[in-house]
């Protein structure tokens, strides 16, 4: 006998489904490239940051919705979705709109993750807005959303000598000792995000923006 049925029978309460966490939502994207050749390569950091912190929280980022991947979860004590847009890096503003809109999470609780060249091998650094600085993801988000208003984690991917052409530099897949040290980044960066989340960002930039002197970096 259904258990819906004995519950009107009887008079017993119903049981009900999840309730849906109605706590403002934060939307969490990582900025990449689909498809198996751009996996491991430094353009897909973003997709890596956020792969880290579904796997860590018992996240699924399946869901299509908005030309992007998605899943829902809890980090940090908030209420996340995760999502990597599947637009192709340089038209990343769109589905973050879209997504924007359909998640209402709203410019103060946008968290963007991406590579930077202009920052060294494996370095974090937070900011609160600010420009593009030359990255083409961010600068379509910017385009699309009218605004530089959102926060960034940006993990830095330079080599340490002369890059002479950035565009193929962030396409190329990374090498063995770059491998061997990637595990350590994406772990910081899961970590950089949940102080974000829990403590803010203000709070994470005194933690993570800093130079190997102590000093804070909290301007790039």
């Amino acid at each position: 006998m259904p258990a819906a049925w004995l519950a009107r029978l009887f008079g017993l309460p119903r049981a009900n489904k999840k309730a849906r966490d109605t706590r403002p939502m934060f939307l969490i994207v990582g900025l990449g490239n689909p498809g198996p050749e751009y996996e491991l390569t430094p353009h897909n950091l973003g997709f890596l940051v956020v792969d880290r912190l579904a796997s860590e929280h018992g996240i699924r980022v399946t869901r299509p919705e908005a030309n992007a991947l998605l899943g829902e979860g809890v980090i940090g004590g908030k209420p996340v979705v995760l999502a990597k847009p599947l637009s192709y890096m340089n038209l990343s503003g769109g589905p973050v709109r879209q997504l924007l809109e359909r998640t209402g999470a709203g410019l103060g609780r946008l968290l963007v993750i991406y590579d930077e060249l202009a920052l060294p091998w494996a370095d974090l650094r937070i900011r609160e807005r600010g420009s593009a600085g030359g990255h083409h993801g961010v600068e379509s988000i910017i385009g699309a959303l009218n605004s530089n208003e959102f926060m960034r984690l940006r993990l830095g991917i330079h080599p340490g000598h002369r890059v002479e052409d950035g565009g193929a530099y962030v396409l190329r897949h990374f090498r063995p000792r770059e491998k061997k040290e990637l595990d350590e980044l994406l772990g910081r960066a899961a970590e950089a995000v949940k102080l974000i989340l829990s403590e803010g960002a203000a709070k994470a930039m005194t933690v993570y923006n800093r130079r190997a002197g102590g000093s804070t970096t909290e301007g790039q």
